[in-house]
């Protein structure tokens, strides 16, 4: 308990809405609550409870209270839910239950399955599978790792999606048992993990913690992806239509016709791969894009600012025309 709660993610991403600190100062402070947490700490140790802190204020809190505006204002809901009505949770107590568990124990699953590779993999490297140093990563070393993690995860996501979990294999057959068991509407942001346990590491432990294995990230740019697919993944599952961006109002309507076709389609994370294979049910990510961009009307605000910057510019060079002629009136 004193190492998640002394993890520096929470106050690193939470220090700039304290006005009143500068951002350097919110930096130092970062680094120093980094800095005493790796020297108090193994890397191990903090790898985990980092990793299962994620999901749990990222994922699990976030799905229960879902759960809870679904189940206890239905009607609310029910305006704001892909598919309307179908797209609502079961009103039956032990099921939900049922289900809750099963979500929690796929997330301890997946957190022991973690602790299992990293110690496996520590010991053949002879160090620590993540870099754990004092060190703080490079922006653009954070970026060009975030971008490899991303594509590997896009990748990993199609082809186990596609060929593995929507085959009419026996995998196949256990998460259209679970993940599928509702042949209509949206998903809703618990079923994120209430999935068999070897389709879910397969679907979302694996595309997420193999690339990382493979790249070795410094252990921070690691939290970094896993915050930001954890994210991801329950915002596109849970079946609003009021999800925020130009990209993942697009990424959670292709999730909803996901589960609302069967898994027809759609089965990469982002639906870049579903777009060049032609396997995008409903409107494909070019097309959502597109719409998303006209809603927020980017177009007309892009010429605005065009326009804008070019009537500053003629201003200058009017006022520069104008300089010039009065002072040729002068030496005259």
């Amino acid at each position: 308990m004193d190492l998640l709660l002394s993890l520096p993610l929470a106050s690193y991403f939470a220090g700039p809405m304290f006005t009143s600190w500068s951002g350097s100062l919110n930096l130092l402070f970062f680094y120093m609550t980094w800095t005493t947490l790796v020297l108090s700490h193994s890397p191990l140790r903090i790898e985990l409870v980092g990793t299962l802190a994620v999901r749990i204020v990222f994922w699990l809190l976030p799905s229960l209270l879902f759960l809870l505006f679904d189940t206890l204002l239905p009607s609310l809901a029910e305006s704001i839910k892909l598919y309307g009505s179908v797209s609502l949770p079961r009103r039956n107590a032990a099921a939900l239950v049922r289900q809750v568990l099963l979500a929690i124990f796929n997330l301890a699953l997946s957190t022991a399955v973690q602790a299992g590779i990293s110690v496996g993999v520590g010991t053949f490297l002879h160090r620590p599978l993540f870099k754990t140093s004092t060190a703080l990563p490079l922006p653009w070393n954070i970026a060009r790792n975030l971008l490899t993690l991303y594509i590997a995860r896009e990748f990993l996501t199609y082809y186990i999606h596609r060929y593995i979990l929507h085959t009419r294999g026996r995998v196949a057959k256990l998460h259209s048992s679970y993940a599928h068991a509702r042949k209509r509407g949206a998903p809703y942001a618990l079923m994120l993990y209430a999935d068999h346990p070897l389709t879910l590491l397969l679907n979302r432990t694996l595309p997420v913690y193999l690339p990382a294995i493979i790249v070795r990230p410094h252990l921070l740019t690691y939290f970094l992806f896993t915050i930001l697919t954890t994210l991801e993944e329950t915002m596109s599952m849970s079946g609003y239509t009021l999800i925020p961006g130009i990209i993942m109002g697009g990424i959670a309507r292709r999730t909803a016709t996901h589960y609302a076709s069967g898994g027809r389609g759609n089965y990469g994370a982002w639906g870049l791969l579903d777009w060049v294979s032609g396997t995008s049910v409903g409107k494909d990510m070019a097309e959502d894009i597109q719409d998303e961009a006209d809603k927020h009307q980017v177009k007309e605000r892009g010429q605005k600012a065009v326009s804008d910057t070019g009537s500053i510019m003629q201003e200058g060079i009017d006022g520069l025309r104008k300089g010039r002629k009065s002072r040729k009136r002068n030496d005259y």
